[in-house]
């Protein structure tokens, strides 16, 4: 007996049977890989270099991404944040330097290898990526029905959970097609956060918005940092909404949540790091960004914040 998922079949039998044995949770800690642990580092380039052909992309790059925190990475377009990002998930291998995911080494890797790294990891891609031909609910489910031996009534609770965390539960059996472009980037990031992974990456979360839907999309990033504690990285050029990350805060619980403001003399919920010209130019608070120096970075983050 079988279940036809638009072009993939999924075999029920014995994973049917185990629905009822098995919670959500426990089929997810069975999937295989390193898990991110708080004692350790997320992420850490060690001297990484990468570059297309004659273009060098990242130079020398040696940064840290703390286990439990969420990072903003900042930079002119074009400055290498997407590839750094593909760099974390192994998609890419560097020229030089190391790479360490979870405390492992993933730059030398078999596919293998790197699938059970990955499968902590969490990717919101640019532009959402959702598979048009599949529904809400199996575009969120993919991952579980793919890599995992989850039963299917277990991935199925397990996505209506995800889309009651981002507030789309009404939409689980639409197709990508009817939702707007603020509901399509909410159902990538309950698709990213699934499997339960520790670390999540989001690749510009809110480019292309207007800026109510925006906040909106910044305020399921603060969710799941104050009470998924994910550790996440967060590739923008959005100034406003790195700021906004960084300084408001989720109260309440996950079924009524608030989002609040953080107190001027509080410590900011986010670091920051800027990328320039290939490098790291840039590591710490976002008050120390408003308070730096250096030309470029003034006039980066002038000519986006008010006044102008």
């Amino acid at each position: 007996m079988a279940r036809q998922r638009g072009c993939d079949v999924y075999p029920l039998g014995a994973r049917l049977a185990a629905a009822n044995r098995m919670t959500i949770a426990e089929s997810l800690e069975r999937r295989a890989g390193p898990r991110i642990d708080a004692a350790v580092p997320a992420v850490v380039f060690d001297h990484v270099s990468f570059g297309f052909d004659d273009q060098v992309v990242l130079r020398d790059v040696s940064l840290t991404i703390p286990a439990g925190r969420m990072t903003i990475l900042l930079g002119a377009s074009g400055s290498g944040k997407s590839i750094a990002l593909k760099l974390m998930l192994g998609l890419l291998q560097p020229d030089s330097g190391t790479i360490t995911v979870a405390g492992r080494r993933i730059e030398r890797l078999s596919e293998p290898q790197l699938m059970a790294v990955r499968a902590d990891i969490g990717m919101l891609f640019q532009e959402s990526a959702l598979f048009d031909s599949l529904t809400v609910a199996e575009n969120v489910g993919y991952r579980l029905y793919e890599e995992t031996e989850m039963p299917l009534p277990a991935i199925r609770a397990r996505v209506e959970e995800v889309l009651g965390f981002v507030g789309l539960s009404a939409h689980i059996d639409k197709m990508p097609s009817a939702l707007s472009g603020g509901e399509r980037r909410r159902v990538a990031i309950a698709r990213a956060m699934a499997a339960r992974p520790r670390l999540l990456l989001f690749d510009d979360p809110t480019s292309g918005l207007d800026p109510i839907t925006a906040t909106s999309i910044d305020a399921e990033l603060i969710k799941l940092r104050d009470f998924e504690h994910v550790t996440s990285v967060v590739v923008t050029h959005q100034i406003r909404d790195a700021f906004y990350l960084a300084t408001h805060r989720a109260a309440g619980t996950p079924d009524a949540p608030r989002i609040e403001s953080i107190g001027p003399d509080q410590p900011q919920l986010a670091d920051f790091m800027v990328l320039q010209d290939g490098r790291i130019s840039f590591t710490g608070s976002g008050r120390d960004l408003l308070a730096t120096p250096d030309p470029f970075l003034r006039e980066f983050l002038f000519k986006t914040l008010p006044p102008w």
